[in-house]
């Protein structure tokens, strides 16, 4: 054999291999772009079945006159690429909601409200020895459309035993609540949720505790005169963008907190199984709909685990707490709606300024900031100064946006601010910052 044979022989399978390779890549890239195109349409099939189909087609073509045996080879990028990209269109877990179990400790209540929505309820009757308080307290998560964390009932029981009416609610689409279509999932209906909630208690006006994406909701209703009215007293703790312009500000966060330094969590993720990996990253990009046909809204729940949370969980807490987060629930009871989150989230995004109608309101409201916040602080001073009823704001030191998170007395502290304020009795700490400080309180955390 000739010296340069060997180099060529082996020249010509490189370049084959390139070749296939490049044809494998293009295929997967193919699917991807049509369900894009497609929003999934099908579980992916819409855009599986057509690329297989070209694939084929061109490959009977490059393979007219060859042997039997050399017209196969050709095929292999085709098996491989189909192969690669089937799995997006399998589902892994069932395609029907499977709710979280019942409570051990609580009674789950299911309610069926005015706007249609179907809420699993939550009560802690008032307990403890000290007086009862006569006004109930409603508790609105955060999330959005997240199930009530271990640590959020443990902190509900805490109210409870001071001698407040507790009833708590999981949004629609969250935890043991019924699922809504997809495009009912808005702002706004969670507000009228509030409204219908309180209107089925039946006891009149009640005092509101809106923690995260639970303050948005609870902000924009203090914007709604009808919602407004019934609501005693408001707490805002930590929230979100009220609005599409707040949602739009830069601006900055609080202390460090412990994300990137807190390690990774553990337990089995959603996004290491293609179908999820990609239906969820695409979601998040923007390139799929909430209400993509990929997987369905129930699937996408049944999937979705909190270690997909991924450092959102540690960006709660301070830096100092990087390496003794608690767990914050149980991988039974957890419930995050991935589709339905984005959803409210956009709506609240797309929204026009609600200060107009904030300025008008008349309701007593706290506000609660934490110092190690991962929340943009534009995003409460954005409500500070737009909402003239808000009568104090409490500056949480030494806690992350989760503030009560069973850590240091966390709770107890995060508890006498709420009751302070709920009792019309003088605040723990100084009110700070004020709505004329608020330049001053942005420089400081530049």
């Amino acid at each position: 054999m000739s010296t340069f044979a060997l180099p060529a022989t082996l020249l010509r399978r490189a370049a084959r291999s390139l070749s296939a390779l490049a044809a494998v890549v293009a295929s997967v890239l193919a699917f991807l772009a049509l369900v894009v195109l497609t929003d999934g349409a099908g579980s992916g099939l819409a855009a599986w079945l057509p690329v297989l189909a070209v694939g084929t087609a061109l490959t009977l073509r490059r393979s007219r006159g060859r042997t039997r045996a050399a017209r196969l080879v050709p095929f292999l990028p085709v098996v491989v690429a189909a192969a690669l990209t089937a799995p997006v269109c399998v589902p892994t877990v069932p395609t029907a909601r499977q709710y979280p179990p019942d409570l051990p400790f609580v009674a789950t209540e299911r309610w069926s409200l005015d706007t249609g929505s179907s809420v699993a309820v939550y009560h802690y009757p008032p307990a403890g020895p000290g007086p009862r308080h006569p006004v109930p307290l409603v508790y609105l998560n955060g999330g959005p459309v997240r199930g009530i964390s271990l640590l959020d009932h443990r902190f509900l029981q805490l109210l409870a035993g001071q001698g407040y009416d507790v009833y708590a609610y999981e949004q629609p689409g969250g935890g043991r609540s019924g699922l809504l279509p997809m495009d009912q999932y808005t702002a706004d209906r969670s507000v009228r949720d509030l409204g219908a909630f309180v209107d089925r208690l039946g006891g009149g006006a009640v005092d509101v505790l809106g923690f995260s994406s639970g303050a948005v909701v609870l902000t924009r209703a203090l914007a709604d005169p009808g919602t407004a009215a019934r609501v005693h007293r408001a707490v805002i703790a930590e929230p979100g963008p009220m609005d599409g312009p707040t949602a739009r500000t830069a601006g900055h966060q609080g202390r460090e907190s412990a994300r990137g330094l807190a390690p990774d969590p553990t337990g089995p993720r959603s996004t290491h199984v293609p179908r999820y990996a990609v239906a969820f990253g695409l979601m998040r990009l923007g390139l799929l709909s909430p209400g993509t046909g990929l997987i369905g809204q129930a699937e996408g729940d049944n999937a979705f685990t909190a270690a997909d949370l991924g450092g959102d969980t540690a960006s709660a807490y301070c830096a100092r707490d990087a390496h003794r987060i608690p767990a914050e629930d149980s991988a039974r009871n957890f419930s995050f709606s991935p589709a339905a989150s984005l959803r409210v989230q956009r709506t609240v995004r797309d929204s026009a300024s609600i200060a107009p109608r904030l300025g008008r309101s008349r309701t007593p409201a706290m506000l609660m900031i934490a110092e190690c916040s991962s929340q943009v602080r534009q995003w409460a001073t954005a409500v500070l100064a737009a909402d003239p009823a808000i009568q104090r704001t409490q500056f949480m030191p030494g806690v992350g946006h989760h503030m009560w998170n069973g850590l240091d007395g966390n709770n107890d502290r995060a508890a006498a601010v709420i009751g302070a304020f709920l009792q019309d009795q003088s605040a723990p700490l100084p009110n700070s910052p004020t709505r004329e400080g608020i330049p001053a309180f942005l420089r400081d955390h530049e």
